[in-house]
């Protein structure tokens, strides 16, 4: 039976890719996004697009705005996209009878976007994570001393005041925003996109970056035989009972031992490589036990980002090889031959994410998430 879905932000690859499975598996696609244009807007996948309130502006506005939405377009199902995700989870509660709300409930989700409190959670459930404190902590001190460090804000996104100190590397002073000292591990870095059910693994997709834009990846590879990184993920969903989008980044060491540095409870860019008709049946018939499958490509870029990090290392001839070989080599997450104007006319409707990378000199990520990221209050 047909549904009418609400996806909670349009401006990412990611959200486009949502709305292609949702339509492609015959449902109404609506989008609310506090961008007035967005790279979802002139898809053919979506049926109307709705301008709402950012989130950063006021959340109370945001969360009105979503259900004056779902009231007006008779919506069966919510579905939060990105960093968005934690003030949706607020609709909990809220929402009409029969409205179904993709997410688990908000305190859960802070749980796990918190970068020091998903530490302790997942040690609390015996998984392994590399020791973090608060940096208010006296136990930080020891961590900077004894090793190489990362520094980061409590609620840090798309790698947001991220810094890896050497050993010895001064602390800074404590300051308004919440920071955490986390013990450096070396290794081979990975990142997940996972949807599960009550514990229970419906599909994990395991990538690596291979163009980075700041810390956020803009070309990617889906990886198998890391057996190892994949045990840990569904070791963590089943112990923590989780429903819904969960990631992750995480380390493995020489010693093959793996470690998460960090949760995103909500989707990443591995969901591109999930094939689009599963993914919406996962999302909507959750018991259904068919297993979801995998796209044929392995290689995808975002374009437009890209051939902005191309453009940066040209001159740069131990870098300018990679770059080019991904730029060239890599197909696009927003082209589609039955579906071209989101990425024809991407420069346009982007503007407001682009115009702060040329110009302010953002990272992607972090233009593209500024007004929808969590803070406490």
């Amino acid at each position: 039976m047909s549904k009418t879905i609400l996806l909670t932000l349009g401006r990412l690859p990611k959200a486009l890719e949502l709305a292609r499975a949702f339509h492609d598996a015959g449902h109404r696609v609506l989008i609310a996004e506090p961008f007035s244009w967005h790279v979802s807007r002139l898809s053919r996948a979506v049926a109307k697009s709705f301008t709402v309130t950012a989130p950063r502006v006021s959340k109370e506005k945001f969360l009105s705005d979503l259900l004056d939405i779902v009231a007006r377009e008779g919506v069966d199902v919510v579905v939060p996209v990105s960093e968005e995700t934690m003030c949706v989870a607020g609709l909990h509660g809220r929402l009409p009878p029969g409205v179904k709300l993709y997410a688990p409930p908000q305190d859960q989700l802070l749980r796990l976007h918190n970068k020091r409190t998903f530490i302790d959670y997942a040690r609390a459930l015996g998984m392994r994570v590399p020791d973090t404190v608060a940096l208010s902590d006296p136990r930080a001190l020891h961590i900077a001393e004894s090793g190489g460090y990362v520094l980061k804000p409590e609620h840090s996104c798309s790698g947001h005041g991220v810094v890896i100190c050497t050993q010895g590397t001064p602390l800074p002073l404590v300051g308004a925003e919440p920071m955490i000292v986390q013990r450096f591990v070396p290794g081979q870095l990975w990142s997940s996109f996972t949807v599960a059910q009550q514990g229970r693994v419906q599909v994990t997709s395991i990538y690596r970056g291979t163009v980075m834009s700041g810390t956020v990846s803009v070309a990617f590879e889906r990886v198998d035989g890391a057996a190892k990184v994949e045990a840990w993920i569904a070791d963590f969903v089943q112990r923590s009972g989780h429903s819904g989008f969960i990631s992750f980044d995480l380390i493995e060491d020489a010693a093959g031992d793996v470690s998460s540095i960090e949760c995103n409870p909500r989707m990443t860019s591995g969901v591109h490589f999930v094939d689009g008709v599963d993914l919406a049946r996962a999302i909507l018939d959750p018991d259904d036990r068919t297993p979801v499958k995998f796209k044929p490509d392995r290689h995808y870029q975002q374009f437009y980002p890209c051939l902005t990090e191309t453009q940066k290392v040209f001159f740069i001839s131990s870098k300018r090889p990679n770059a080019v070989k991904h730029l060239l080599g890599s197909k696009d997450v927003i082209w589609l031959k039955g579906d071209p104007w989101p990425f024809v006319l991407m420069p346009v409707t982007s503007y407001q994410i682009l115009s702060q990378t040329i110009f302010k000199g953002l990272s992607f990520g972090e233009a593209a998430t500024r007004d929808i990221e969590w803070r406490d209050g």
